[in-house]
């Protein structure tokens, strides 16, 4: 059986060492990049099943963009994306998270914070609603979240969920 394929795009070393370590043990194949590009460069080249990219790289929304691109790529479209954040994720029960992203948004509570990372804990649809550098508000559809520090009792299992899922949607 052929490994899967781990792309890690994360410019702390420390922690692309750690996740090395951790999926390598679960027999995964790993690739690593320090920022987009090189990991965009690797994710061409390498084709891999599944994308773990930090938030905060060379610039604030390093890790948004290259996840917008993947997600704009035919090559890419159908891997599953999880963001590597410190980052409060906020939780709901509401299918539609970009519909709850938008309601985050209005409340005065949220409405100025940068990012707001939402998750629906029933079906684990995720996404991101950012300001852009213009000030208008981004929705990003990503595949889930794994918070930093990274617990690696919670990584293996979120990646082997993300694979199987994106198994059933290929079958």
């Amino acid at each position: 059986m052929t490994k899967h394929r781990i792309l890690i795009v994360d410019d702390d070393i420390d922690v692309i060492n750690v996740l090395q370590a951790i999926l390598e043990n679960a027999d995964f194949e790993v690739i690593t990049a320090l920022n987009k590009f090189e990991g965009l460069k690797k994710a061409y080249k390498e084709k891999p099943d599944l994308a773990i990219l930090d938030v905060m790289m060379t610039t604030h929304y390093e890790g948004f963009e290259m996840a917008k691109e993947l997600s704009e790529s035919e090559d890419f479209n159908a891997m599953p994306v999880i963001m590597l954040t410190s980052i409060e994720i906020l939780t709901t029960n509401n299918p539609s998270v970009q519909a709850m992203a938008r309601e985050y948004r209005k409340d005065p509570r949220y409405k100025e914070l940068q990012v707001i990372l939402v998750k629906d804990v029933t079906t684990g649809a995720a996404g991101i609603d950012y300001l852009s550098e213009n000030g208008k508000s981004v929705w990003l559809k990503v595949d889930g979240f794994l918070r930093k520090p990274v617990d690696g009792r919670l990584i293996i299992p979120e990646i082997e969920k993300q694979l199987s899922l994106k198994t059933e949607k290929v079958n």
